[in-house]
């Protein structure tokens, strides 16, 4: 006989709010505790909307994979005003068609034609350093990501005005999801703050950036290879292309999705490396083997296997994005425990890359743990820093290059020593950032 999750052992609840004033001053840790008390299914209530937190494997696995009884819900409309209807939060037939379209340009083959523009970048950025220097290397990851991603998908560098003015709009928006996070996205719409409306009118000036930009591609219609020249000549079966809404959507999606993650991978390797010598050690050992001085390139990357090892780690312990939900859109069943309709199930990967059934000793920072393909042997739902399923991050093979081969390259030239005393912080927003950033000093090799 099935139970009613809502039934299970659960925190106590404020009356009107639920768990919305601890998920908005500290989610990791409220989550983790849930976890530690309650174990892998933990009943939580989000206002009056119920919800769970799910850590089993099996459960995780069913939820991103059942796409008939589980969308992404009212979570994530707020998204919408920042990324419209792209990949990250349109569903049914709309999502189909997009993902269906944008498939191709991301096969492994295509990407590899990015890694001299991500290395290219990488020496760029190199030749602004100075041994001893003292700089916020997530500061220099987000502009180094981000100008990957806006050459890569516009054919434009951050010189570009337009590409200015989308950068820091993204930023503004970052934040402002922040804010509204922390208030438990209880906002009114119909009365904005000033905080809103600066958002409102930074994105208006992306929204004119973008269609400016589809513009003069169609005066000038030869293709450089970037993505935005690709999406618009893509079609669907019925011979139809992407609207400039369409392709205005998808481009902020990726170009958000194109940096952030890989940024914020990053700036948490250099903190655990820093940290773990060790490991430093033998990635360096790795490679002077592998590359000696020469630049990595997209022939290397299956080489640089310890190094892609520190990248899965890194991802293991701080994952780019943190958590994930969806919403019931019926009563269905969850395992052996019946859910109503609505209830909003939320799945963690700090979570759950942090359980000691499946990663003995889960806090320590152990590339190793990943030798002998551990990820093909380890259960569908322990292990998702790009989600799983039929969503699974249409961008990880670009991600996952870039990540290495800037890791490579960057460990080829200098050494990062964390600043001591200087707090780190991890902010989940949209996805998991240093909240004061990360000052490193420089060594030059």
């Amino acid at each position: 006989m099935s139970k009613n999750i809502l039934e299970l052992p659960a925190p106590k609840a404020d009356l009107q709010l639920g768990h919305l004033v601890e998920l908005g001053r500290d989610p990791i840790g409220f989550w983790m505790s849930c976890a530690k008390e309650y174990g892998d299914i933990v009943p939580l209530r989000l206002g009056k909307i119920p919800a769970c937190l799910i850590r089993d494997p099996k459960l995780i696995e069913q939820v991103l994979c059942d796409r008939t009884s589980f969308v992404k819900g009212e979570d994530y409309q707020i998204l919408e005003d920042m990324f419209g209807k792209g990949l990250v939060t349109s569903d049914g037939d709309l999502w189909k068609r997009q993902r269906k379209l944008i498939q191709p340009l991301f096969l492994q083959e295509r990407i590899a034609n990015y890694a001299e523009i991500m290395v290219d970048y990488t020496e760029k950025m190199l030749n602004t350093w100075s041994d001893g220097e003292t700089i916020d290397i997530s500061a220099e990851m987000m502009h180094i990501t981000l100008n990957i991603a806006m050459k890569t998908i516009f054919n434009q560098d951050l010189t570009n005005d337009e590409a200015k003015i989308v950068a820091e709009a993204l930023n503004l928006g970052m934040n402002w999801y922040e804010s509204k996070r922390k208030q438990g996205f209880i906002f009114d719409r119909n009365n904005p703050t000033e905080e809103d409306l600066r958002y409102q009118q930074a994105f208006a000036q992306v929204d004119r950036a973008i269609y400016e930009t589809l513009e003069h591609k169609r005066k000038n219609p030869e293709s450089s290879g970037d993505l935005l020249s690709l999406l618009m000549e893509v079609r669907d079966e019925n011979g139809s292309k992407m609207s400039d809404r369409q392709l205005r959507d998808e481009a902020v999606t990726m170009i958000l999705a194109g940096h952030e993650t890989t940024c914020n991978t990053l700036s948490w390797t250099w903190m655990l490396l820093s940290k773990n010598p060790q490991v430093r050690a033998k990635l360096q050992q790795e490679l002077e083997e592998v590359l000696g001085n020469k630049k990595p390139t997209a022939a290397d990357y299956s080489r640089l296997h310890y190094t892609k090892m520190v990248i899965k780690e890194s991802m293991r312990l701080y994952p780019a994005v943190v958590d994930i939900s969806r919403q019931a859109i019926r009563e269905c069943h969850l395992g052996d425990y019946k859910i109503p309709a609505g209830c909003i199930v939320m799945m963690s990967q700090w979570v759950s890359h942090r359980n000691p059934d499946y990663f003995p000793d889960p806090e320590t920072f152990n590339p190793d743990r990943w030798a002998n393909d551990l990820e093909k042997h380890l259960p569908k739902g322990v292990y998702f820093p790009f989600g799983d399923g039929q969503r699974i991050c249409i961008g990880k093979g670009f991600a996952l290059m870039e990540a290495v081969l800037l890791l490579a390259r960057i460990s080829q030239k200098f050494q990062l020593d964390l600043l001591p005393n200087h707090p780190i912080i991890p902010q989940p927003s949209i996805t998991l950032r240093p909240e004061k950033g990360m000052q490193v000093v420089l060594n030059k090799r």
